[in-house]
């Protein structure tokens, strides 16, 4: 039933015949405190005309809004304290979800009366969280483990954690690699391989005092800061799977895939 994803199952007896229904029950996951901030106040102009009308995290892919599976994905890790960065069109995804007690969360919004990026919106928070927190791109289907995540991060020790995908790109000609004219290398159509950001970080609190207040700070600003601060910032190669919905080939891939990873 895990392997195929299967919340219930029939039970035949020899001849074929229905006896029983087995359901599965999943374990419940401990309560967890780390607040989850999403960000989900994007214009998302690459989508368009399908975000003409519809912020792009309310746009269905396998029959419910990508914002609806990400959160209940959270909810299903145990984590239930969660914040949306809205602005685009805010009030839909307001009026969808309220509260969040339809999902067994606690929802809270913060809203950007000006676009604040990536990073900018944490200074809404209204008080600095005891734990780690969670932040995330409200366009991102992924199943990645966030209890694992969040273990990585206090294993590492670090103020902030990245996490990075793997990329890989084949250079569709002969790459020559040339020192003071001569010609030290040959490599004919060479695979590159590059880590690249997922979108999901994780940050210990007293970071947050770092961000300016009402104004556009993106994270890989942030990100930067620590770096060139001697703060250390880790990468956690996301094995599982992940999709950005950019584009329409990504969201048109997402909506095929989607029954596969989160049916």
């Amino acid at each position: 039933m895990l392997r195929h994803n299967l919340q219930h199952l029939p039970v035949l007896d020899m001849h074929g015949h229905l006896v029983d229904l087995a359901r599965y029950i999943p374990p419940q996951e401990p309560t967890r405190e780390n607040p989850i901030i999403l960000m989900a106040g994007g214009l998302g102009t690459r989508l368009r005309p399908l975000t003409e009308h519809q912020p792009k995290p309310m746009l269905r892919v396998g029959a419910k809004p990508i914002l609806e599976t990400i959160i209940e994905n959270f909810r299903g890790q145990g984590f239930y304290r969660i914040y949306l960065s809205i602005n685009y069109m805010g009030e839909k995804i307001r009026d969808y979800f309220g509260d969040g007690s339809q999902w067994d969360v606690e929802i809270h919004y913060l809203e950007e009366k000006q676009r604040l990026g990536t990073a900018g919106a944490l200074s809404l928070l209204p008080h600095k969280p005891e734990h780690p927190i969670i932040v995330m791109n409200g366009d991102l289907l992924t199943n990645v483990d966030f209890v694992r995540l969040l273990e990585f991060h206090n294993r590492q020790q670090a103020a902030a954690t990245l996490c990075v995908r793997e990329y890989s790109y084949q250079v569709p000609y002969g790459v020559v690699q040339i020192d003071d004219y001569r010609v030290d290398m040959l490599k004919e159509k060479p695979v590159e391989h590059h880590f690249v950001n997922a979108g999901i970080y994780t940050l210990n609190p007293d970071i947050l005092d770092m961000i300016p207040s009402d104004s556009f700070y993106d994270m890989t600003t942030l990100l930067e800061t620590l770096i060139c601060g001697k703060k250390r910032v880790s990468g956690f190669p996301l094995r599982d799977y992940w999709m950005d919905i950019g584009r329409m080939d990504d969201y048109e891939q997402a909506d095929s895939e989607y029954k596969d990873y989160f049916a």
